[in-house]
């Protein structure tokens, strides 16, 4: 499962992961979590609300909250250029994933707003192989490694 494989990837990293499987249950953890969450990194598609719903939702919350999305749609990246949130494309090796983390929690946020993203646009092709990842929480910087 992607969700478990991407959460080991950053555990192993030194990141502190906080997992679920749905949209809802990101709301439900978020909610419950007094903590400062740095990273809503989630599949832009997931059974029960986009990613970018949710993050919209938890940015609502969390306003210093970082951002990234990741599909397997290369087309995915141009949806989150109004808000300035951060994108990886899938399939992506674990170091890629690590740096990219990494690069979005040590640069300037760049949020260009909420307006005209449109959560209700699906994908152009289907492709059955690649399983969403579920939503993905950051907890605090234990372990990452400043940038110089």
């Amino acid at each position: 499962m992607v969700l478990e494989a991407v959460r080991e990837i950053l555990e192993r990293a030194g990141f502190c992961v906080l997992a679920t499987g749905s949209g809802a249950e990101a709301m439900q953890v978020e909610s419950s979590n007094q903590a400062t969450i740095h990273l809503l990194l989630s599949d832009v598609m997931m059974p029960d609300m986009s990613g970018p719903a949710v993050a919209q939702l938890l940015k609502k919350r969390r306003p210093d909250m970082r951002v990234m999305l990741m599909s397997g749609y290369a087309d995915g990246d141009l949806l989150l250029l109004n808000h300035g949130w951060h994108f990886i494309e899938k399939p992506f090796l674990p170091a890629a994933l690590v740096e990219r983390v990494n690069e979005v929690l040590h640069t300037p946020e760049r949020s260009q707003g909420d307006d005209g993203f449109d959560n209700r646009i699906e994908p152009k092709a289907s492709d059955s192989s690649r399983r969403p990842m579920e939503s993905l929480f950051r907890l605090a910087p234990f372990t990452a490694p400043s940038r110089q």
